[in-house]
Parts: C-alpha cells; sequence; structure tokens
C-alpha cells in the first residue's frame, strides 16, 4: 500500500458528495445515518458464523472430509491467515470503489463462501471456499473502524460497542444453534453450515442503496453528523480536498501502533484456538456435542453486553491498561480450570474466557483512540490488523499439532496460558494515552 493510497482512502468519498452537499435535507441525512447503523450491525453479525459454526461441528467435519488433526488445525489457522492477507488490501480497495462498495462485495462473498464450502466434497475445495468467505470478513474487518471514525466521529466509543455487541451476538449465536439445526436438517453438517449463507445474504441489502449514492455513501459530509466542534465539510472537489489530507504516516515508527498490532495478534491467537477448539476440548472431557458447543456459545456471548460496556469505558479512560489487566486475569483463570477440571467446572471456565474474549472490542476501541484523523484510523487499523493477524497464524495450527502428538489438552493449554502474559504486557503499552501520528512525527524528526 502506497502513501498515496492510504492518504487519499478516506478523500475518496468527497468526490461525488461535494458535488451535491448543497441538495442533501436533514431527512435525507438522517435515512442515511440509519441505514449505515443497520448496515453496521449486519455486517458485525456476519463476521465470525463462519467460524464458530466450524468449530461447533469440527469433529464431524473431520469426520466428513478425512481429516487428520493437523489439517484440522490448519483449518482453524485459515481465518487469521486470510484476514492478514486480505485485510491489508481493504485501504487501497475503499479508496478505489469506496468503503460501502467494498463492505457490500464482502457480504456477498461470506455468503457464496459459506453457501458453496459445505458441499465442495473434499479438503482442498472446503478450505478454498473458506478463504471466500473470509477474504470478506477480512476486509469488513479492517473497514469497521473506518466507518465509525467516520460517521460517528463523537460516538466511537458506543458505536463501536455497538458493532462489537452484534459481532459478538452473531459469534454466539452460530455456536449456539449451529447443532441443533443440523439435526433439524436431518443431522447433516453440510445443511448445519450452510444455513449461515441466508443470514449474509441478508446484510448485503442496506448497502445497496449506499452504494448508489457513490460516494456519498461513507463521507461525513453526506449524511452523518459531524463531530462536536467541528468545521463544515469541505465543498471543494475531489483534487484539493485531497490536497487537505495529512501526509501518509509512516506508522512503523510509532511504538504504539506496534504495541498494537501484537496485542490484537496475541488476542486473535486466544480467541480463535477458543472458537477453532474449545468444543473440542469440552467434548473430549466427556461433555455431549450439544452442551459442547451451547459452552461455546456461552463464551461468546459473554461479548453481547461487555462488549457494548467496555468500549464505552474504555474511551472516557486516558489508559485502557487496567482493563487489559482485568480481562487477561481472566483468561489465566479461565485456562487453568481447563487443565484441572474441564468438566466439573466446564460452565464458570467458558464465562471466564469469555470475558477474556472481550480484548477484541478493547483493541478496536484503541485503534480509534490511539489516531488523531481519519485516515490515520485508516492506516492503524489495517497496519495492527493485518500484522496481527500474521502474528495469530501459527496458534490453532500448533495446538492442533500438540493434541496429536501429545495425545491430550495439557500441552496446548500450558501455551495458550503461556501467550497470555506478553498479551497483557503489549495490551497495557497499547493503552497508553497517546497517538500515532505523533509518535510517527517524533520518529520523523529524530
Amino acid at each position: 500500500m502506497t502513501g498515496e493510497e492510504t492518504r487519499t482512502t478516506m478523500s475518496e468519498p468527497i468526490r461525488s458528495s461535494a458535488q451535491d452537499a448543497g441538495l442533501q435535507t436533514p431527512a435525507t441525512r438522517a435515512w442515511r445515518t440509519r441505514l449505515v447503523i443497520v448496515g453496521i450491525v449486519l455486517t458485525a453479525l456476519n463476521l465470525r458464523p463462519a467460524i464458530t459454526s466450524l468449530g461447533a461441528l469440527l469433529e464431524e467435519v473431520r469426520d466428513g472430509l478425512g481429516m487428520s488433526g493437523s489439517v484440522a488445525g490448519l483449518l482453524t489457522s485459515v481465518p487469521p491467515l486470510c484476514f492478514a492477507v486480505f485485510g491489508v488490501t481493504a485501504p487501497r480497495l475503499a479508496r478505489r470503489f469506496g468503503p460501502g462498495a467494498v463492505v457490500c462485495a464482502g457480504m456477498v462473498a461470506i455468503s457464496a463462501g459459506l453457501a458453496i464450502r459445505p458441499f465442495a466434497g473434499n479438503t482442498a475445495g472446503f478450505l478454498v471456499a473458506s478463504a471466500l468467505a473470509l477474504m470478506g470478513i477480512a476486509v469488513s474487518n479492517v473497514l469497521m473502524p473506518v466507518i465509525v471514525k467516520r460517521w460517528f466521529p463523537d460516538r466511537v466509543g458506543s458505536m463501536t460497542g455497538l458493532y462489537s455487541m452484534a459481532l459478538a451476538l452473531g459469534t454466539a449465536a452460530a455456536a449456539a444453534v449451529t447443532v441443533p439445526m443440523a439435526r433439524a436438517l436431518g443431522g447433516s453438517w453440510q445443511s448445519g453450515l450452510a444455513v449461515w449463507a441466508g443470514l449474509a445474504a441478508v446484510a448485503v441489502l442496506p448497502w445497496i442503496p449506499l452504494v448508489r449514492a457513490r460516494g456519498t455513501a461513507l463521507s461525513a459530509d453526506a449524511g452523518a453528523a459531524p463531530a462536536r466542534g467541528a468545521a463544515p465539510a469541505p465543498t471543494t472537489g475531489s483534487a484539493s480536498a485531497a490536497r487537505q489530507e495529512p501526509a501518509a504516516l509512516r506508522i512503523t515508527r510509532s511504538r504504539t501502533a506496534w504495541a498494537l498490532a501484537v496485542f490484537f495478534g496475541l488476542q486473535a491467537t486466544a480467541a480463535y484456538i477458543t472458537m477453532g477448539w474449545l468444543p473440542q476440548i469440552f467434548r473430549d472431557a466427556g461433555v455431549p456435542a450439544g452442551t459442547a458447543g451451547l459452552l461455546l456459545a456461552v463464551t461468546m456471548v459473554m461479548g453481547v453486553p461487555l462488549a457494548f460496556v467496555i468500549p464505552r469505558l474504555a474511551a472516557r479512560l486516558p489508559r485502557q491498561g487496567p482493563i487489559v489487566v482485568a480481562l487477561g486475569v481472566c483468561g489465566l483463570a479461565g485456562y487453568a480450570g481447563l487443565y484441572f477440571a474441564p468438566a466439573g467446572g466446564a460452565w464458570a471456565w467458558a464465562l471466564l474466557l469469555g470475558v477474556s474474549n472481550c480484548a477484541f472490542p478493547l483493541a478496536l476501541t484503541m485503534v480509534g483512540m490511539r489516531a488523531r484523523t481519519g485516515a490515520g484510523v485508516a492506516q492503524l487499523s489495517a497496519f495492527a490488523q493485518s500484522a496481527g493477524y500474521l502474528i495469530s497464524i501459527p496458534g490453532p495450527l500448533l495446538v492442533g499439532v500438540l493434541y496429536q502428538h501429545s495425545g491430550g489438552w495439557g500441552s496446548p493449554i500450558a501455551l495458550m496460558t503461556g501467550l497470555m502474559l506478553p498479551q497483557i504486557v503489549m495490551g497495557v503499552l497499547a493503552g497508553r494515552d497517546r497517538t500515532v501520528e505523533d509518535e510517527a512525527a517524533l520518529g520523523h524528526r529524530r
């Protein structure tokens, strides 16, 4: 991604909106704002069912496709790999086509991938179709903080909370009802996985009218209320608007950006290990398959209320380190429970790990807080998420290898526990009260 691409990522929508800014009525702006909120919520609902629905039926998928434990571990590593590879392209695609069009296309990709993969017939086809769905998730992951910052600059905490709450709800729903739906549809794991394509298809709908309003779809001056005290949006053409954008950040010169990327990567490692393997841990401890899916749902559903509370709390604090530590301690307690009494205290461990997994909405909130401008948020979001997901790739795969070769869950859980410690340290560093723009400028002067 070049500096020019990054610099114009957030200025591209101004082209059309500047031309018809005078034609926007309050009713039109309010309608578009409500439509963006609906789009954000429906998009968030679809950003994890592709993963948690598979976790609930992983044993059936392995048996049906003849996967070994190592290959299943590879399968659970595909999400962060796709998020890293495709997520970094999101700012470029948003500059070229507009963020609304990219998210809309992402929802189409998710729907198509989820409809195709259960019927691919072999492991390779299953992986390719999964990658198609995950590509759509990847670009939407990166653009959601950008959209929130652009449309709701004075409500980053509350809107990130709403988005995160919807994401957690979709994650939990897929974990809870995939097994019962598979049974209701004749006991076929293929049908249990394919049904989630319909939810993604619904999420396409609110973006269509926004995409048709090319350029006005995701521009604060075209539909959203500006931040309190903000200057009026520019009404010049795209060329002069682009010239008003700040120079591209040297994001790699920011220590906070690196700390946030590592924190994001380690929390993603824990999350994808949990989503991919937690039901299997409980099933191997003697918990029935349906109950194991419900336990994963409990873990995910903890994010529904907390994902709304934590971003709002984090946005009011100058430093987010205390929240990072509290979430990390819950994770350590949950892993200890899985090690010593996985079945006996299963519900308690699921709750604790659910609290710990709320490091994700906290990380998203810090992305919006650690940059001052929309362009800065776009760069930081792409960098932190892409680098973070690269960091997270080996974790689920290594858990699968350790599980297969050790014959139990002792070594994998020890690995998960060990990774929680640097996650806490990096989160405290990322939560300091500073911005990447200031750090990048300081690094340049040096």
